[in-house]
């Protein structure tokens, strides 16, 4: 629990719960990085991988309303949970047009 800011001690229950996130952060880093690495990349697992994260800040959010103001470093996550996600859809969105439109991306970008 030292990695949370402002958290203290709170026992082996909390404890197990974290470590129980961890993995599962893990895992779904690894589901990011697996899907950002296909060529073209797969829209349907960017929306969906997005719509988790946004999810997770929804519930920071819902959180900030019930109990009110965490620490200050818990609202920069929240911004990025809510901010990243639309636009990764976006981003993704390009991503399918342009390998629907035939071109499969070159590794290679081209600013005019």
């Amino acid at each position: 629990m030292a990695s949370v800011p402002g958290g203290a001690f709170v026992g082996a229950t909390v404890d197990s719960r974290e470590r129980f996130y961890g993995a599962i952060f893990l895992g779904y880093g690894v589901a990011w990085v697996y899907v950002a690495r296909r060529s073209p990349v797969p829209v349907v697992a960017v929306r969906w991988l997005a719509g988790i994260f946004l999810l997770g800040g929804l519930g920071r959010l819902l959180s900030l309303v019930v109990h009110g103001r965490p620490h200050w470093f818990q609202l920069v996550l929240t911004a990025v949970e809510l901010g990243l996600p639309p636009l990764y859809v976006w981003l993704a969105g390009r991503e399918g047009k342009t390998a629907a439109g035939g071109v499969h991306g070159s590794g290679t970008t081209t600013i005019a």
